[in-house]
């Protein structure tokens, strides 16, 4: 499933959830969300990188340059203050709507 696939907002939130874990680049990010759901969500290059853009022109992460574990220059990311509200908020948000969808499917 590409990150154009997902809902609005359901890859900012998994971002958040991968930078509240530790600072990141992006292409961590992408393959952390990619391992954590047993490789069905791949995370292309053209949804990943205007979502860092966007939460981080809201404030919700900052980036800083750094050397990558293949010692490259990265942009590395972490979650702000805002972001682990934002993260909370979009978390309740996120268990309100996989209810309603659940009911949604069930019925027959």
């Amino acid at each position: 499933m590409a990150g154009t696939d997902l809902l609005q907002g359901t890859l900012d939130m998994m971002v958040l959830k991968t930078l509240a874990l530790e600072p990141m680049h992006g292409y961590a990010i992408a393959r952390r969300i990619g391992q954590v759901s047993g490789d069905v969500l791949k995370i292309e290059e053209g949804s990943l990188y205007p979502a860092l853009y966007r939460l981080e022109d809201r404030g919700l992460i900052a980036s800083e340059w750094g050397v990558s574990e293949n010692n490259r220059k990265a942009k590395f990311y972490r979650l702000t203050r805002a972001g682990r509200k934002g993260l909370e908020a979009a978390t309740g948000n996120w268990a309100k709507l996989a209810i309603a969808v659940s009911k949604v499917m069930e019925t027959t």
